[in-house]
């Protein structure tokens, strides 16, 4: 459906078109170039857009709207490069620094795979995401897979069967996240000697007020590693059963990426997210570049201790983590 952004001043309105994706989250806008947006304009922009018309630099310089930016520096060791001129650009594709389709038993293939579960962006760091912006540098042919799919985690929570919100809301959960983890999970024969008992893990709690909005929000995903004070079994048994919960078809959503500079915003503290598989993998390019908000609400750093001890591969003497650092060049 067709739209108006609210008119500013003496600017003319931006004629937009609008479509929804999913009864309870996510919009399609079009018909946006966002590195001309006015700041009243901004405001109405919080989902998805198709043609954003961004470069590296404009991609960078629209996400500093939302907020302090996340950073790859944490994992620029042993003599690692960035693929691009910021630090602030996170690479979600499928490319080597050469611009060639990584092979699917490579090292960073392994290392993706953990992607593919559903998540939540730096739950793992004591300073958590917020938002998430997401752009296609290049994709592969239609009709190849690749789509990213989100899952609405405050509804998840509202449909609770009653007794399980209870305890919830009574037990005060506090869920236990490590990049390790989800790695290994992701591929565990690759990464069997990669332990994540034996790295710091950053906590936060289960449930939590989701501040924009004042609705309550599940926030799990793949990067959990274990709830505290719960057994091993009982963890599990309690982690799956809420991902299951949370990721039910009528939950969820599938975003087909149509054109090369489509951007897709998402609010990590509100949905979780994983990146879809296909035909492509091996074969064609799937170039994504992400920029990533740091948190600011009251919540944004759980139960951590308020400094950068993001994990990245600080810990060279560590074998396993070496070859984690490894997978990522």
């Amino acid at each position: 459906m067709p739209g108006i952004l609210q008119q500013q001043s003496d600017e003319r309105p931006t004629q937009i078109e609008v479509k929804e994706l999913h009864p309870t989250f996510g919009a399609e806008i079009d018909n946006v170039k966002l590195a001309e947006l006015s700041d009243g304009d901004f405001k109405t922009v919080l989902e998805l857009m198709a043609k954003a018309g961004l470069t590296d630099t404009t991609h960078v310089d629209f996400s500093r709207r939302f907020g302090d930016l996340d950073d790859i520096r944490p994992y620029m060791t042993g003599g690692r490069k960035p693929r691009y001129d910021y630090y602030e650009l996170f690479d979600a594709g499928n490319v080597d620094e050469k611009g060639n389709v990584l092979a699917t038993d490579s090292p960073r293939s392994h290392y993706g795979k953990g992607n593919a579960f559903f998540h939540v962006d730096s739950s793992f760091n004591p300073r958590r995401a917020s938002y998430s912006l997401l752009r296609a540098a290049k994709l592969p042919p239609p009709n190849t897979g690749g789509n990213t799919e989100f899952s609405d985690s405050r509804t998840a929570f509202d449909t609770l069967p009653e007794e399980l919100k209870q305890r919830l809301l009574e037990k005060d959960y506090v869920g236990a996240h490590s990049l390790h983890s989800s790695r290994k999970r992701g591929s565990p024969s690759f990464f069997a000697d990669l332990h994540p008992e034996d790295f710091p893990m950053h906590r936060h709690r289960i449930v939590q007020r989701h501040e924009p909005s004042g609705r309550t929000n599940l926030y799990l995903g793949a990067h959990i590693h274990h709830i505290e004070g719960l057994s091993e079994t009982e963890s599990w048994q309690l982690v799956w059963s809420l991902m299951g919960w949370a990721i039910r078809p009528e939950n969820t959503v599938s975003v087909e990426w149509k054109s090369d500079g489509d951007l897709i915003i998402w609010d990590n503290t509100a949905v979780m997210h994983r990146a879809g598989g296909g035909a492509y993998e091996g074969k064609y390019v799937r170039d994504l570049r992400r920029t990533t908000v740091h948190d600011a609400s009251s919540t944004a750093w759980g139960l951590n201790e308020k400094k950068d001890t993001r994990p990245g591969f600080n810990s060279f003497e560590n074998p396993a983590s070496q070859k984690l650092q490894a997978s990522m060049t």
